[in-house]
């Protein structure tokens, strides 16, 4: 189903003003929010990160608006996928920010991709890398180009996604998910200063770490340390967590205690957005 500022629309034949900035311009801002049994995962996580975002860029959201297309989707119950996309409108030709304007927002849902969930994932480090000094690279913006391209680059080598390094060399994350490598009881993730997404799992997975035994930790990491963990893994809003069987071709089949953490991990997460976890 798709929603143009708040009238369910035929997406075929939807009156969008072609020049829209966040169609010429990827002006504007995206949530993805997974949705179990009618009931939208950690809404208020994903509406708290993008009116934060559109705090900075200067770009009005209305979360009542936001609040209640999502109910209106999820409402048709089951598993979905929503997406919620805020852009500038249209404006003049060129790159001033238009004052007064009015923000065209599109709400969509697609059927749960369920094979998804907890499947681990191989990684090839890409070419293109991180810039912790652009907002890009910590808000989901409609200027995605640089993911859309390491995630291309990562399916052709044969990998389930890209092991995306910032400009100092040092692991970010891949083009569609947070990292984490475990050691033990510990677990570590990079910080946001590194080029890295805030993401609402990666958050859920830093606040349940102690809960269910583990040490979490945010520090800066190098590739090669990464590769040597016991094991590792991936979040985001539609996977929740994915174990990472292969690094640039080498298999990571876990050490010690690594499975098992994920595991552990893996099903508070799954508890804590209502999910079913796969075994």
């Amino acid at each position: 189903m798709h929603r143009l500022n708040g009238v369910i629309q035929n997406p075929s034949a939807a009156a969008f003003d072609l020049g829209d900035r966040g169609l010429t311009l990827g002006d504007g801002l995206f949530e993805t929010i997974a949705v179990f049994g009618g009931k939208p995962a950690l809404l208020d996580r994903h509406l708290d990160r993008m009116i934060a975002a559109a705090a900075e860029i200067r770009l009005p959201v209305n979360r009542g608006l936001l609040e209640r297309e999502v109910a209106a989707l999820a409402g048709a119950g089951g598993d979905l996928v929503i997406r919620l996309t805020v852009t500038r409108g249209a404006g003049a030709r060129g790159l001033a920010i238009p004052e007064g304007g009015s923000t065209t927002v599109i709400a969509s849902s697609s059927p749960y991709p369920s094979s998804a969930m907890f499947t681990p994932v191989s990684l090839v480090t890409a070419l293109v890398r991180r810039n912790p000094s652009s907002f890009a690279s910590r808000a989901k913006t409609l200027s995605y180009l640089d993911n859309v391209l390491a995630y291309d680059a990562a399916r052709s080598a044969g990998a389930n996604d890209a092991l995306m390094l910032n400009v100092s060399g040092r692991v970010a994350c891949t083009s569609m998910a947070n990292l984490f490598m475990v050691n033990k009881n510990l677990i570590v993730t990079p910080p946001i200063g590194e080029g890295v997404l805030p993401g609402v799992v990666r958050a859920l997975v830093l606040e349940l770490a102690p809960s269910v035994g583990l040490h979490p930790s945010e520090r800066a990491m190098t590739p090669e340390e990464f590769a040597d963990a016991d094991a590792a893994f991936a979040t985001n809003s539609v996977r929740l967590l994915t174990p990472v069987n292969a690094i640039d071709g080498e298999k990571k089949t876990g050490r010690g205690l690594g499975e098992a953490v994920i595991q552990r991990v893996a099903a508070a997460v799954a508890e804590a957005c209502g999910a079913t976890l796969q075994r």
